[in-house]
């Protein structure tokens, strides 16, 4: 795995983790934000062929 999936991986499980603590924090607005973060991760890694599990949605 190179450098660039590794670290989209990365970025993944970490929003992925931050989200979970909003929504289980009830912050809305930061869950707006976590989830638009994630979206965009998703849609890199599409773009460029990284395969990622679907933990959250």
């Amino acid at each position: 795995m190179d450098a660039f999936t590794a670290g989209l991986l990365q970025r993944i499980k970490a929003t992925e983790s931050d989200l979970s603590r909003a929504r289980d924090e009830g912050d809305d607005f930061l869950v707006e934000v976590e989830q638009g973060e994630l979206d965009d991760l998703r849609r890199l890694a599409a773009e460029h062929g990284v395969e990622v599990s679907a933990h959250s949605a």
